[in-house]
């Protein structure tokens, strides 16, 4: 209904029901919209039902034939079920004093995560919202493109300006709260109704495809950001808890070299584009020059999750994915613990978003500490920047040393910022932040240039490693922390739940490299290890590996995990948990 008020204050007083109907006015102040918080509520549910859940029924409904009338009956009753259950959720706190700056968060966090649904087929779990959580400004930076900023327009910036014009009826507070318990109850009912009507088929969707509640938008949000902050809130301030309180190394002989273990966490490299592991293009040259030299490239090996949040905690726990409890690692401390317990001189270097609590309370530093011009810019390093001064530690090196290098490797959407010009050997690649600008050719292009520039790293830090042999025993272990989607089933980047999530997130690449003095230390057969490499293995391993490599016994020590036990031409010197 239009009318005119005779003053920007004639609006409808304390006296107006909940149920009556919506007004706008135009007056001296603009254009305005009269309405109760049931009524603003129930219009946001119903523009987030178009256009925030298109995902969630196209998945829902796949393997439906939209001929069927009862896949239709299907359909009304999912979207019945989404916008009661919205509508609830709004309505318990919908406040007539909060409504408006809740609503104007929700537009705009709600369409950020569709645009991101929609390009690269994620879902928003708590592991998602968690690695969103920790991405520093210049990883944010690089997802920001024009798609972005018209979808957040059009989704974002046209509903809150309407939102603007929005005034809320003010009503008793008993009125209004009695109005929203009656509302709510309602939206519960027509929930469950929904839910019966459809029992059969949507119980069979829930139990064979539980992630797909992750895509009902928002309110995969506010679960997802909720159960994060409770879990982060209920950790808040407790110690982790210790692990490997036994953990001992046997000392070494006398006039022993010092020995240097270097893990290289690498970024989203997967597999499927791994030149050693079989694909069609050589993206590893310079590391496939190293096997006759003794370098073991494992081909199958899986991942504990397909983000860093997920995977790099699980990769340094003792229990990996085979038991996997994401409380219980996030909880705990990490096999870089247990060895600095050992009598390790643990450091982690970092060219990423940090160690995610791997290695809190250890020594670290990022690549940015370094200030190397050449190799950073504009927040970034190339990965060489991990490097920097690895000559000095060796000429310095004493006892038992484990350095940790964090790759920023090949980290989407900017496959383009992750390797120097003369790396771009694949051609034409993309060379935007914007991944719909780019062919898929041009994708893969870019990412496989990003794996030249890796082995370069890679190879580069053999070399170092290789002319320091004299003087000290060392070591290589570099797994990637999940794989990768370029385009495959429509999917890009990584992010997907475990369950569901592709093999091009999930299979990752490995190699293994040892100095001529560490087999000899390790009395380890390297044509033996080749054979291994053949069998699959997984984050799971790394863990009871590293503890073999460097000889420390503890009971969290599992042999049939450590991939160097079948391949010791002699048992390593065990010690007993109480031994002085």
């Amino acid at each position: 209904m239009i009318s005119t008020p005779k003053s920007a204050g004639a609006v409808a007083s304390s006296s107006v029901s909940a149920s009556a109907p919506v007004k706008s006015a135009i007056g001296s102040s603009g254009f305005t919209i009269n309405m109760t918080t049931e009524q603003l509520t129930a219009a946001v549910s119903v523009f987030w039902l178009i256009s925030a859940n298109q995902l969630f029924f196209t998945t829902a409904l796949k393997g439906f034939l939209l001929a069927e009338p009862a896949t239709w009956g299907f359909a009304a009753a999912l979207a019945m079920m989404v916008l009661a259950l919205q509508f609830f959720l709004l309505t318990v706190v919908s406040h007539r004093l909060i409504i408006k700056p809740l609503l104007a968060v929700l537009l705009v966090t709600t369409a950020s995560a569709v645009y991101f649904m929609q390009a690269y087929g994620i879902y928003f779990d708590p592991s998602m919202v968690r690695n969103i959580l920790r991405t520093d400004v210049a990883e944010a930076r690089e997802i920001v493109s024009w798609h972005l900023v018209l979808h957040f327009t059009l989704y974002a910036g046209l509903p809150l300006a309407l939102l603007w014009r929005v005034r809320i009826i003010k009503r008793p507070w008993l009125r209004a709260a009695a109005h929203r318990l009656g509302w709510a109850a309602l939206a519960l009912v027509l929930a469950a109704g929904a839910v019966l009507a459809v029992f059969q088929p949507f119980a069979s969707l829930m139990r064979n495809h539980k992630e797909v509640r992750y895509l009902i938008t928002p309110a995969n949000l506010a679960w997802s950001v909720g159960s994060v902050a409770a879990q982060s809130l209920g950790g808040a301030g407790k110690p982790r808890q210790q692990i490997g309180l036994d953990a001992k190394r046997t000392p070494p002989v006398p006039g022993a070299k010092p020995q240097l273990l270097v893990v290289v966490v690498g970024e989203t490299a997967r597999a499927a584009n791994w030149g050693l592991s079989g694909y069609a293009r050589q993206t590893t040259p310079q590391l496939a020059k190293l096997v006759p030299q003794g370098l073991i490239n494992w081909a199958q090996v899986t991942s504990c999750g397909t983000n860093t949040e997920v995977s790099v905690p699980c990769m340094f726990a003792p229990v990996g994915r085979r038991n996997y409890n994401e409380v219980d690692i996030r909880g705990s401390e990490s096999l870089l613990h247990v060895l600095n317990r050992a009598g390790a001189a643990v450091q982690w270097r970092d060219n990423q978003s940090g160690c995610k609590g791997v290695c809190d309370g250890l020594p670290t530093e990022t690549t940015a500490d370094l200030k190397l011009p050449d190799l950073c810019a504009d927040g970034r390093c190339l990965d060489a920047a991990l490097l920097d001064g690895l000559a000095a530690r060796l000429d310095a090196a004493k006892g038992t040393q484990v350095l940790v290098l964090h790759m920023l490797g090949n980290h989407g959407p900017s496959y383009f910022r992750r390797f120097p010009p003369g790396f771009a050997r694949f051609a034409p690649y993309c060379q935007n932040d914007d991944l719909n600008r780019c062919s898929r050719e041009e994708i893969v292009n870019a990412y496989d240039n990003a794996l030249l520039y890796t082995d370069d790293v890679l190879a580069q830090l053999i070399s170092q490693l290789q002319s320091k042999a004299g003087s000290v025993d060392s070591s290589v272990i570099y797994v990637s922390d999940h794989g990768e989607s370029l385009g495959e089933k429509g999917l890009f980047l990584h992010g997907m739940p475990y369950a569901i999530a592709p093999s091009e997130q999930t299979r990752v690449p490995m190699v293994m490299w040892f100095s001529s003095g560490m087999q000899r230390a390790l009395n380890v057969n390297t044509a033996c290890l080749s054979e291994q490499a053949l069998q699959p293995a997984a984050h799971d391993h790394l863990f009871h590996t590293v503890l073999g490599l460097l000889n420390v016994t503890t009971a969290l020590y599992e042999p049939k995990l450590d991939l160097l036990a079948g391949c010791r031409t002699a048992p390593l010197v065990a010690i007993s948990a109480s031994a002085p």
